[in-house]
């Protein structure tokens, strides 16, 4: 039976930094070991029919180069394609441009970790705000969309539930366990902890709904 709980509690979050041309950007990296070939979870990833499997709907052209969009979110283009170990692209939203680094690693034979960077100038005043929840969170509920798809069992959580499931007491429950665990990252990055605990209060009450305490 797939578990929520057990499935953020899976995941590994950390916080840090990264040179660009345009200047020091903050990076929020996800990973997870997942009990899938590397073939077969890079497929999963980058194939458009299964994609929304997992994830959203997405148009485009995949392929290095080329154009995406995922069905009410963010859009981009495919700047490197390296099958079956890494990709990377744009990730535009709201007239903003950040950016997305996927790398698969064979753990053994029939297990992958996949480590995912979201890359973007966030200015300190809205650092302050939301911290990396603002957009791990997020990032959670792709990485259990994934592995409710990976289990195959029929027990996880499809796209065609995840509304209905959001507004759940157990998906409540998921998403303010996910804030805390990157409001953990964030401190352990070296965020004051009074800072890190208050960003993800707000963070919590965005995804959730309800009022910060």
């Amino acid at each position: 039976m797939f578990d929520a709980t057990e499935q953020i509690n899976a995941v590994r979050r950390t916080v840090g930094s990264r040179a660009l041309e345009a200047g020091e950007a903050r990076v929020t990296t996800i990973s997870q070991t997942y009990q899938a070939a590397i073939e077969d979870l890079w497929d999963a990833c980058t194939n458009a029919e299964r994609i929304p499997r997992w994830f959203l709907p997405i148009s485009g052209d995949l392929r290095l180069g080329g154009s995406y969009q995922l069905q009410g979110n963010a859009g981009g283009t495919v700047e490197s394609c390296e099958p079956p170990r890494r990709f990377t692209a744009t990730w535009e939203m709201g007239g903003e441009v950040s950016w997305i680094e996927v790398r698969l690693t064979p753990v053994d034979g029939e297990q992958t970790r996949l480590d995912l960077d979201h890359i973007a100038h966030v200015d300190q005043d809205r650092w302050a705000q939301f911290g990396p929840g603002a957009v791990g969170v997020g990032w959670d509920l792709g990485l259990l969309g994934l592995a409710s798809y990976l289990a195959g069992d029929g027990s996880g959580i499809t796209p065609d539930q995840a509304a209905e499931w959001a507004v759940s007491a157990e998906g409540r429950r998921a998403m303010e366990l996910s804030s805390q665990l990157w409001c953990e990252a964030s401190i352990d990055a070296g965020t004051d902890a009074d800072e890190a605990k208050a960003a993800a209060e707000r963070t919590t009450a965005f995804y959730t709904g309800t009022p910060e305490a």
